[in-house]
């Protein structure tokens, strides 16, 4: 079923600025690639709002401000806990990329995802992009492919309203989303969204929110 704009800001109150826009972008994505149930839907708001911060943010930020919070998010670039403790020489390295998101997306995805070297600019050429973030020339080119879009040499283009909704539901039916939503499996979405369990409780509040605008029990 299609979702209202009032719905989506039930949801998503941060969103107003852009809900006028998304809210027929989000409706024809889900209903492309299967999501068209309430539990799925529920499911897909909840971890598109909080990977987008409520579709305001369409690409990533790699912007920190010090080493340690660096250590504690980022798994590749920097080796900041070497054998159960910070190493300072890490540290001080991993100062030079700070309030530098180009610099720091170009070294922590560097070598990985089908990106080049540090110096080829594919980290931050290919950094997340889209509603659920599309990261990484590998996943570029796989998303381009399925839904006829030169995303390798535009990958700006993730970040239009239509092109953020459609990739999010692809990742989503790409990566069999859709049954684990059936299944009630919410932080298994999220480990695969994620990688991790990073913003676990801002995702279960969105979901429950998700889950009551949408009629569905909340369990």
């Amino acid at each position: 079923m299609a979702i209202t704009q009032q719905q989506l800001l039930q949801i998503l109150p941060n969103a107003r600025p852009v809900a006028g826009v998304f809210v027929s972008a989000l409706s024809q994505a889900m209903a492309r690639f299967d999501i068209t149930s309430p539990v799925r839907q529920a499911a897909f708001l909840a971890q598109v709002g909080h990977e987008s911060k409520h579709l305001t943010a369409l690409s990533e930020s790699l912007y920190y401000k010090d080493a340690e919070r660096v250590a504690g998010l980022l798994k590749y670039g920097f080796d900041l806990n070497r054998n159960g403790r910070v190493d300072p020489a890490e540290i001080e390295d991993a100062r030079a990329y700070l309030r530098n998101s180009e610099k720091m997306a170009n070294r922590v995805y560097a070598n990985r995802m089908g990106n080049g070297s540090e110096a080829s600019g594919d980290g931050y050429r290919y950094r997340g992009r889209g509603g659920i973030g599309i990261t990484g020339a590998d996943m570029y080119r796989r998303c381009g492919q399925a839904l006829g879009l030169p995303l390798l040499e535009r990958p700006e283009l993730l970040e239009q309203p239509e092109y953020a909704a459609l990739s999010a539901a692809w990742f989503w039916w790409d990566r069999g989303l859709n049954e684990l939503a059936d299944a009630g499996l919410f932080d298994r979405i999220t480990r695969v969204v994620n990688g991790g369990d990073n913003g676990r409780e801002d995702r279960l509040q969105l979901w429950a929110k998700a889950k009551a605008v949408l009629c569905l029990p909340l369990i």
